[in-house]
């Protein structure tokens, strides 16, 4: 057992549970990083030439006669 006149309080660090943390949160950072990429990368963005289709015609132009 530690005595209490050789325990320093300064001498306190994190150990083996604040390391088992901090590899945590970055475990669980990368891991939504990557399903984050995943996600965004299924998003289909409409092409130049077809958003420029929709901006010169309004959807109600063909009904309008």
């Amino acid at each position: 057992m530690i005595a209490l006149d050789t325990f320093d309080p300064a001498d306190v660090s994190p150990g083996l549970l604040g390391f088992l943390v901090v590899a945590a949160i970055g475990l669980a950072l990368f891991l939504l990083v990557k399903s984050m990429r995943k996600q965004i990368s299924r998003i289909e963005l409409p092409s130049e030439t077809e958003q420029a289709g929709r901006d010169r015609k309004p959807d109600g132009a063909a009904r309008a006669k």
